[in-house]
């Protein structure tokens, strides 16, 4: 039986389209059972988020929880024009042996005592061949940048000119692994804060982000926009790639295999018959170690994530007594077009609050 949470939702119209802020700071009424109606069979196990029984499956969260992510020095392959008060580099850093490159921004300014926050960012699905590290979410990465944070923007392998496979988010852990060893190779960086560490995921690197904070304890605060949040038994059975504007490649996935989606059925049966298998793959059930507060940005005609997977999170959060914030932008797409300037200013408010 589901547990429908007391909720106020509070209606705001700005800029381009309307947004809804659910925040767990608020009491009043439920959140309507049409809002959360992907929530009626999974939430989180009646005993208050306790995590399933452990499984060495290579996708499970045991499995990465499990794992060493020592990373490595970043190293500076290039330098780069200069940001409006901020350096610009492409560095990498070993993950699993392999060179992964990323984009980092460093301040200008006189570092603060114990070194700049850190924002490690994670971007969501473009085809690997087209991938380029300078290109894609220029202005996202800024606004981060010209705020007081470091930023490191990883590849991920096969990504540009990232070493290794292109495996795809969902039928591997492979990009969260290389993430795992970011943050590691970053808390090494003498400019850098290790104490004082945000990540921020759209899309793909939603699920990226929020298995970084179940997994270790490094990250502070996180932020995810059009997230592919919800459990793997919902990415199997309501969610296909829907628009050019693309949250997961297309199945079979990059390397040749057949669809995960096949193999997984194929090899524990459905979600109905081995529930307890599924939910060793998904964060959602892990929630009890999620390592800081969750801030999620969604739209309501985002046409490659359904919003109510970021909603489905935000209820989870809550009943794992985590603090969570939920924004719903009414109307906006996969990547909060009409609200950009909102949602960033919140975002950068977010970090804010919690790393300085």
């Amino acid at each position: 039986m589901i547990k429908y949470l007391p909720l106020t939702l509070i209606a705001v119209i700005a800029g381009g389209g309307g947004y809804y802020i659910y925040s767990n700071q608020n009491t009043g009424t439920d959140l309507p059972e049409s809002e959360i109606s992907l929530n009626e069979q999974i939430v989180l196990d009646t005993d208050k988020g306790k995590a399933p029984k452990p499984t060495d499956h290579p996708l499970s969260i045991n499995y990465l929880k499990n794992g060493e992510y020592p990373g490595s020095d970043l190293v500076v392959e290039q330098t780069l024009g200069a940001g409006s008060n901020y350096h610009r580099y492409i560095v990498s850093y070993k993950s699993e042996g392999l060179k992964i490159y990323a984009l980092l921004t460093v301040p200008n300014a006189e570092k603060p005592e114990g070194g700049w926050p850190v924002i490690v960012f994670n971007h969501g699905y473009i085809p690997p061949a087209q991938y380029k590290t300078t290109e894609r979410y220029i202005a996202y990465t800024d606004a981060f940048s010209r705020n007081g944070y470091i930023l490191l923007r990883p590849d991920y392998r096969g990504h540009g000119n990232s070493e290794g496979e292109a495996t795809g988010g969902y039928g591997s852990n492979a990009y969260t692994i290389d993430v795992l060893n970011a943050v590691s190779s970053i808390k090494k960086y003498p400019d850098a804060n290790p104490n004082k560490i945000g990540m921020w995921g759209h899309s793909m690197g939603g699920p990226i982000t929020l298995e970084n904070m179940v997994v270790r304890d490094d990250v502070r605060v996180g932020v995810i926009w059009a997230g592919v949040v919800a459990p793997y038994e919902d990415l199997l059975s309501r969610w296909r790639r829907r628009s050019q504007n693309q949250a997961q490649p297309p199945s079979p996935n990059l390397s040749g295999r057949r669809s995960w989606r096949v193999e997984l059925v194929e090899n524990f049966g459905e979600p109905e018959e081995n529930p307890e298998f599924w939910h060793t793959l998904s964060a959602n059930y892990y929630l009890e170690s999620v390592s800081g507060p969750i801030q999620i940005h969604h739209g309501t005609n985002d046409e490659s994530v359904p919003v109510e997977f970021s909603e489905i999170l935000y209820n989870q959060l809550l009943l794992a007594d985590k603090e969570a914030e939920i924004h719903i932008y009414d109307g906006d797409d996969h990547n909060l077009t009409y609200n950009l300037n909102v949602a960033l200013q919140r975002s950068v408010d977010y970090f804010d609050q919690y790393l300085k």
